[in-house]
């Protein structure tokens, strides 16, 4: 008999919960909300959304264990796909007013677009383009679209952690891809059908 649920989507009080519960239940999995360390471990695969400050969510995450609980998952080789703020939060550190250190899943800094020509934040419909070959990226071509809204972007230490490009002013990593651990700076479940293809080829990574 299949388990009731085979997603966790981490809830530590900052992010569109529901929305990104519809789109994965939309394409196939069994999502659950929680907030519980437990859950969260024994989850086939966790999904970390956010939207908010950098450091209110690590905050947040480590008021509840959930910072410890989500770093003892990976380790256990669960894959794990952070959305928005949730990619952001699997980096060593950010500098978004002042400096927080991060889940430190994938080696790297969490910058603030500096061009004063640009409007920050970056919202709307942007273009990606695939760095190398992943599962995450099956029958997704480049130059697809996808949504953003976010005035901060990573910064990968090694190059080949990164998945795809966007540029906004300049290039930046919109997909970064360490071992099991993915992040996504876009909102594939504002995303429409790209979105649901990648939520769909996560949930097929093993």
């Amino acid at each position: 008999m299949p388990a009731i649920f085979d997603t966790v989507i981490v809830d530590y009080g900052m992010g569109n919960l529901l929305s990104v519960e519809k789109a994965v239940a939309a394409v196939g999995g069994r999502p659950l909300i929680s907030s519980d360390p437990e859950a969260i471990f024994n989850a086939e695969r966790l999904i970390l959304p956010g939207v908010g400050a950098f450091g209110d969510a690590m905050q947040n995450l480590a008021r509840n264990g959930l910072d410890d609980a989500i770093r003892t998952a990976v380790r256990a080789g669960k894959p794990l796909l952070g959305l928005c703020l949730g990619l952001q939060l699997l980096f060593s550190k950010s500098e978004e007013f002042g400096r927080h250190e991060g889940l430190d899943l994938i080696p790297g800094v969490v910058r603030r677009f500096d061009d004063s020509t640009l409007r920050v934040p970056h919202v709307g419909w942007n273009q990606i383009e695939s760095a190398r070959p992943d599962p995450l990226l099956n029958n997704i071509p480049d130059g697809s679209y996808f949504y953003f809204v976010h005035s901060f972007f990573v910064e990968p230490v090694r190059p080949e952690d990164v998945l795809a490009w966007t540029s906004y002013g300049r290039s930046f990593c919109s997909i970064a891809s360490r071992d099991k651990v993915r992040g996504a700076q876009f909102h594939p479940e504002k995303s429409q059908e790209m979105g649901k293809r990648l939520l769909r080829n996560f949930l097929a990574v093993t």
